[in-house]
C-alpha cells in the first residue's frame, strides 16, 4: 500500500469517490440536495450564492423583490438640484481619481519598497534632465576604449550575473508567497462544505454528459450548468487555500537538484490530485490527506528531473535506503561502513551494493573550473586513454605500406587469401569455409594456398623488411 492508502485506509485504485463516475453512480444526499435546490430557482439568472449555503433564500429573493413598494418620483426642481449636485460630486471624484492614478503611476515606476528620491532629484527629473550612467554599471558601448575586460573582470561579471539571477529568483518566491498569503485558511467545516460543492459539480457534469437530446428541459440545463460552475469555483477555493501547505513541504526538499519554484509547482500538481480524490466522509482533514499526494508528486519529480542521467523511481528508492543505512552505520561504527557491512544490513549481495553506489554518483562537468583563480578546467587533468601517440600512428602507417608492397610480390589469389584470412582489409578475419565460398573452392584447397603463401612470406627477402617492426 502507498502512503496515500495509509492516510485514508483505502486503495488508490478505488479512491475515485471524488471522480465524476463515482459521483454519478453513488452521489451522496448532500450532492443531490444541492442539485435539487438549484432546480427550485425560479429566477432567470443564477443566484449569487451556492444552493447549499443559500437554502430557500435563493428562491425567495425574487418574491421579496416583487413585494417591495415602488419609490415615488421626486419633483422636477429636486431632480435638477440632485443632478447638479451629482455632477459636481462626479467632477470632484474624477479629480481625486486622476490624482490617485498619477500617484500610483509614480509608485509603480520604481521598485517596490524603494525610498523616495530627494527633492532635488525629483525636481531635476521634472525639468527633463537625464541621469548620468553609474560608474562600472556595465561594459562600454562599441567603439569605446576606456574599458579593457580581462579575465578577472569577466569572472566578476559572471558572478554579478549569477547574483542577479539568484536575486530575481528570490523576488519571484517572495511575490508568490505574498500572493498566496492573501487567501485565508479553512477550518474543517469549510473544507467539508467545499468538498460537497465539488462533488455536486462532478455529479452535475456527469448528468450533463450522459443526458440525451430532449431529456432535460432548459431550466434543468441552466441549473446543472450553474452547479457545475459552482463546483469549479469551490475546487479553486480549496486549492488556493492550501497552497501554503505545498510551500511548507517543498522546503524540505531544497538543495537536491531542483529549484524551489519547480518543487512548488510539482507539489501543486499533487495538491490538485488530492482535491480530486478527497473523500470528506472519512472524517480526515484535507491537509492530512493532501500531504501524502504532495510528497509523492515532489519525490517523483525529483527522481525524473533532478539528475542529469535519469534513474528509475524504484532504483532511486533503493539508493535513498542505502544512503540512510550508510549514515546510521557511520554513527554507530564511527567510520565509513564497508560494502560487506552494507550488504548485510540490506540483505543483498556485496556486488549489488557496489553497483548501487555507482548508480548514485553524480556526473561532473568537464568544464568545471579548478582552483581559486578559476583558470583551469577539470578536463585539462583527465587523460585520454584512447588517444593515439603520434609516433605509433606513423609507425603503423609505415607498416601498412611495407605490408602492401610485400603482398604485391604474390599472386592475386594468394594475396587475396591472406587478406581475407587475417582481416587486413576490414579487420574481420574469415574462416577457411568463408574464403572457400568466395573463391568457389573447398576449405582444404584454401588451407593449401594459405600454407604455401605463408612459406613464401617467411623467406628473408620478404620477411626482413617486416621484422624491423616487431621490436
Amino acid at each position: 500500500m502507498t502512503e496515500a492508502e495509509h492516510a485514508t485506509g483505502r486503495d488508490p485504485n478505488q479512491a475515485g469517490r471524488g471522480g465524476a463516475a463515482r459521483a454519478a453512480r453513488s452521489a451522496t444526499p448532500a450532492a443531490r440536495a444541492v442539485v435539487g435546490n438549484a432546480a427550485l430557482t425560479t429566477d432567470t439568472d443564477p443566484p449569487s450564492q451556492p444552493p447549499g449555503g443559500a437554502g430557500a433564500g435563493g428562491a425567495a429573493a425574487p418574491r421579496a423583490a416583487a413585494k417591495a413598494p415602488a419609490r415615488k418620483p421626486v419633483n422636477g426642481r429636486r431632480a435638477v438640484d440632485k443632478a447638479a449636485t451629482g455632477k459636481a460630486t462626479g467632477k470632484a471624484a474624477t479629480s481625486r481619481a486622476a490624482r490617485s492614478t498619477a500617484a500610483t503611476g509614480e509608485a509603480a515606476s520604481g521598485p517596490a519598497g524603494a525610498p523616495k528620491a530627494p527633492a532635488a532629484a525629483r525636481k531635476g527629473a521634472k525639468a527633463g534632465s537625464k541621469p548620468e550612467p553609474a560608474a562600472g554599471s556595465g561594459p562600454a558601448e562599441p567603439g569605446h576604449s576606456d574599458f579593457d575586460w580581462d579575465d578577472e573582470d569577466s569572472t566578476a561579471l559572471r558572478q554579478a550575473r549569477k547574483d542577479a539571477e539568484l536575486t530575481a529568483s528570490a523576488d519571484s518566491v517572495r511575490a508568490y508567497l505574498k500572493q498566496i498569503g492573501k487567501v485565508p485558511l479553512l477550518n474543517a467545516a469549510q473544507e467539508v462544505d467545499l468538498a460537497k460543492r465539488i462533488e455536486a459539480g462532478l455529479y452535475a457534469a456527469e448528468r450533463l454528459r450522459c443526458a440525451t437530446d430532449g431529456e432535460l428541459d432548459t431550466q434543468s440545463l441552466r441549473d446543472l450548468r450553474w452547479v457545475l460552475r459552482d463546483g469549479e469555483r469551490a475546487k479553486d477555493h480549496l486549492l488556493e487555500a492550501n497552497l501554503r501547505l505545498v510551500v511548507s513541504l517543498a522546503k524540505r526538499y531544497t538543495g537536491r537538484g531542483m529549484a524551489f519554484l519547480d518543487l512548488i509547482q510539482e507539489g501543486n500538481l499533487g495538491l490538485i490530485r488530492a482535491v480530486e480524490k478527497f473523500d470528506y466522509t472519512k472524517g480526515y482533514k484535507f491537509s492530512t490527506y493532501a500531504t501524502w499526494w504532495i510528497r509523492q508528486a515532489i519525490t517523483r519529480a525529483m527522481a525524473d528531473q533532478a539528475r542529469t542521467i535519469r534513474i528509475p523511481v524504484h532504483m532511486v528508492e533503493v539508493i535513498n535506503k542505502l544512503g540512510r543505512i550508510q549514515r546510521e552505520l557511520l554513527q554507530d561504527l564511527g567510520r565509513e561502513p564497508t560494502p560487506l557491512e552494507l550488504a548485510r544490513e540490506m540483505d543483498i549481495a556485496p556486488d549489488k551494493v557496489v553497483e548501487i553506489q555507482q548508480y548514485a554518483r553524480e556526473p561532473i562537468s568537464l568544464d568545471q573550473t579548478i582552483g581559486d583563480e578559476g583558470d583551469s578546467q577539470l578536463g585539462d587533468f583527465i587523460e585520454d586513454s584512447e588517444a593515439v601517440v603520434a609516433v605509433d600512428a606513423v609507425s603503423f602507417s609505415l607498416l601498412q605500406d611495407q605490408l602492401q608492397q610485400v603482398l604485391q610480390t604474390l599472386s592475386e589469389r594468394e594475396a587475396g587469401v591472406v587478406r581475407l584470412r587475417f582481416g587486413l582489409t576490414d579487420g574481420q578475419p574469415r574462416t577457411l569455409d568463408e574464403i572457400g565460398q568466395v573463391y568457389g573452392v573447398t576449405r582444404e584447397r584454401i588451407r593449401q594456398i594459405e600454407s604455401k603463401t605463408m612459406s613464401k612470406l617467411r623467406h628473408p627477402s620478404r620477411s626482413q623488411v617486416l621484422r624491423d617492426y616487431l621490436d
